[in-house]
């Protein structure tokens, strides 16, 4: 799957997900630019984060490290443009806000066990919060009044694509497409059900 399949499929076929967002999240997050920009900014940052304690975690697996490495350059780079919209418009970063959507997805992955498992879901869920930031991206880039945050919105959906094609392609490299398949489904379920469980706010990405 090419990222930019994602501008011209329905979000659904593409991703996956079972529960598309609320139209009226991207009302809301129009409302409150500054909380969403600051909200963005830190998951660019936690996203690199990610990666980079992946990398150090399973160091011996060099496909790993090297499809890794780049996406912690990209990720952080993504952080250093959403925090120059800040403060182009003369918004503090803030605090970061609790994220109780990511909190949910970690209940779910696989804690003991033999460590393919636990390498699956590390990745699934990484897979899982890149797609589902892609799907809100593309709400943003397609809902948004204002024609330049439609442009912004729409970069970061494409990307967001791209990586969440990384995980699940990493993910079957190293557990199989079939195994994959089958614990993607499962992740698909119980992310709808988080989804299904929050409310509605417009000062979060998630």
């Amino acid at each position: 799957m090419e990222p930019e399949q994602s501008l011209t499929e329905d979000t659904k076929a593409i991703l996956g997900l079972q529960l598309p967002t609320d139209p009226r999240w991207v009302d809301l997050a129009s409302l409150s630019i500054e909380a969403i920009l600051s909200d963005h900014a830190y998951c660019e940052q936690k996203a690199a984060i990610a990666c980079i304690s992946l990398i150090q975690r399973y160091s011996r697996k060099a496909e790993l490290v090297a499809a890794l490495a780049p996406i912690v350059t990209e990720e952080w780079g993504h952080f250093r443009l959403v925090l120059a919209e800040l403060q182009k418009r003369g918004f503090p970063l803030g605090n970061q806000r609790r994220d109780n959507y990511a909190i949910g997805l970690q209940a779910f992955v696989q804690k003991g066990g033999r460590e393919e498992g636990r390498l699956l879901d590390q990745l699934l869920q990484m897979a899982m919060i890149e797609a589902r930031s892609c799907e809100r991206f593309k709400r943003l880039s397609e809902g948004l009044a204002d024609p330049y945050f439609r442009r912004f919105y729409r970069r970061f959906m494409e990307s967001e694509a791209g990586h969440y094609t990384l995980f699940i392609g990493l993910a079957e490299t190293f557990l199989g497409k079939e195994r994959v398949r089958t614990r993607w489904q499962q992740w698909l379920a119980y992310e709808a059900e988080i989804m299904n469980g929050m409310a509605l706010r417009g000062d979060r990405i998630h």
